[in-house]
Formats: structure tokens, C-alpha cells, sequence
């Protein structure tokens, strides 16, 4: 298998030919804790280099997709809003040409004008959010633009009941009142409760959002916020085969922090879960 440096595996297709883009977004400013999810798209992309490009479980070939992988954007250092604007900007392209945007992060709140981008292109968009925390904090540390207030913007953007939140194990009191009004919050499990709530999303445009620490730290210590009790790498895919029909129009892994994972275990399942969505959405694609 020939390696490639820097390129996600299996990206062989130019920009015109893809249909799917992967974009790095390396923001690591608001991190609260450890920071280090700058060189999480490298990391990603060097560990997807371990992977097959066949999927087993789905019995797919990520030749088969026809996607690009065009590098990290330049951030401006220490600008955190003229920095959302670049990402803003930078997906709102790849929309307009009618790409498929996946988004390395980096640190949550890249989420945040990825999907304000979207938004804007899919006016009933619903985001699926995976985590171990629920983001949901007015302000964190004097700011309103933080990883941890992340997903309260987003729920405030897109209106009350359009967030559904799965595996949340870390919130303050706050967070949880806002949740019960704004947010579908589930706690703990992933897999379960979006076989429930999947009928609620059928026929919606789809974003998902996923916190590689929604994972337990067991699994993926290479994360910004550690926090015990996660679910396990066979849940979390298990919950991307389940999300097969569903109409996915954007993607996003992020909190990925390579400087405390030496084995490389986050990245590397980052790495999976972006070949399994890639896989899936092009199992549900039209063309």
C-alpha cells in the first residue's frame, strides 16, 4: 500500500471529481485544559493511513468515493471570530459547488461556522451531536465563542428541538435547564437512543457533529478533556452503520489531541468513523 503523507487515505480524487472535500480546521485557542488539537487533522490523516480502505462491516471500498482531501485552512493565530470566518467562508464554498464538507478539527468550536454555513443551505437542517460534554454554557472564561459554548450557539441558530445530543456524561445545572427547552439531550448511550429518535430525522438534511471524547478515555486518551465513562469504539460504529439512509450534508470529528495519545488510538479511530460516514453516505448518495 503506498503511503502518502498528509492526504486521508483513499483520497485520490481531484476537486472537480470529488463530491465529498476534507478540510482541516486546526483551531486550538478556547481549549480550556490541554491544548494540542492543532495537529489534530495531521494526526488523523497520518493514522488513516493504518486503516484498509475496504470496510468489513459494510462490505464497501472507499475507492469507490469519489472525494478530495485539500490540506488544512489557514487560521489567522489568535483571532478566534476572524478565524470562524475563514472556516465560514471556506464551507460555504465547498457548498456552493456542491461538496460534501468534512471538517477535521481542531477544537469544537469549528463546528459552529461549519454549521452556519450549512445552515444557510439547508433551512430545516438538524444536527447530531456527539460528546462526552453538552457545550452548552452561555459563556465560558469571559467568552461566548468557546469549545464549551459551542452547541448552545448552534442550538440558538438553528432554534429549540433541532440539536439531539447523544452520550452526554459532563454538565453544570445551567446547561441542563437549557437543554430541557432547547436541546434533545441523551446521557450516556449513543446507539439506543438514536434508535429511537431516528424517525425524527428521516427526510431532514443531517449535520453530525462528533467529539471524539464522546468515546472513553480507555479508548481515546488523545482528547482536549478527558472524561471517564464514555462509550466504547464498537457503539460509536455501530451508531455510524445505523445512520445508513439518512441524509447526511455535512461532517464534522474534532477534539482530536495527539500530544497525549503516543499510541495514536484517537486519531486512528477519528480516522475510522470518517471512513465509515464517507462510506455510507455514499452507500444513500443519488448520483
Amino acid at each position: 500500500m503506498q503511503v502518502r503523507k498528509h492526504v486521508f487515505l483513499g483520497a485520490e480524487s481531484t476537486y472537480e471529481q470529488a463530491r465529498a472535500v476534507l478540510l482541516g480546521a486546526g483551531l486550538d485557542v478556547t481549549v480550556c485544559f490541554r491544548p494540542g488539537t492543532r495537529e489534530g487533522p495531521c494526526a488523523i490523516r497520518h493514522l488513516s493511513q493504518c486503516l484498509e480502505e475496504y470496510s468489513l462491516d459494510l462490505e464497501a471500498d472507499l475507492r469507490s468515493v469519489p472525494f478530495s482531501d485539500l490540506g488544512d485552512i489557514e487560521l489567522p493565530l489568535g483571532r478566534v471570530k476572524d478565524a470562524l470566518e475563514v472556516i465560514e467562508r471556506a464551507v460555504s464554498r465547498l457548498l456552493a459547488d456542491q461538496k460534501l464538507p468534512v471538517l477535521l478539527g481542531g477544537e469544537h468550536l469549528v463546528s459552529l461556522p461549519a454549521i452556519r454555513a450549512v445552515f444557510r443551505y439547508y433551512p430545516e437542517l438538524v444536527v447530531l451531536h456527539l460528546d462526552a460534554h453538552a457545550d452548552l454554557r452561555n459563556e465560558y472564561l469571559g467568552t461566548p465563542y468557546s469549545h464549551a459554548t459551542v452547541m448552545r450557539r448552534v442550538a440558538e441558530m438553528l432554534g429549540p428541538g433541532r440539536v439531539y445530543q447523544l452520550g452526554i456524561r459532563s454538565a453544570d445545572r445551567e446547561e441542563l435547564d437549557f437543554a430541557r427547552s432547547w436541546t434533545s439531550l441523551h446521557r450516556h448511550e449513543v446507539f439506543r437512543p438514536f434508535q429511537k429518535l431516528r424517525p425524527e430525522l428521516e427526510g431532514k438534511p443531517l449535520y453530525l457533529t462528533l467529539d471524539i471524547d464522546v468515546l472513553d478515555p480507555a479508548f481515546a486518551p488523545g482528547v482536549g478533556t478527558p472524561e471517564p465513562g464514555g462509550i466504547a469504539p464498537s457503539e460509536l460504529f455501530h451508531f455510524i452503520h445505523a445512520l445508513r439512509g439518512l441524509d447526511l450534508v455535512g461532517i464534522d470529528v474534532v477534539e482530536v489531541n495527539p500530544a497525549f495519545d503516543r499510541a495514536g488510538l484517537a486519531p486512528l479511530l477519528a480516522a475510522k468513523a470518517i471512513r465509515e460516514c464517507l462510506l455510507i453516505w455514499r452507500a444513500a448518495a443519488s448520483w
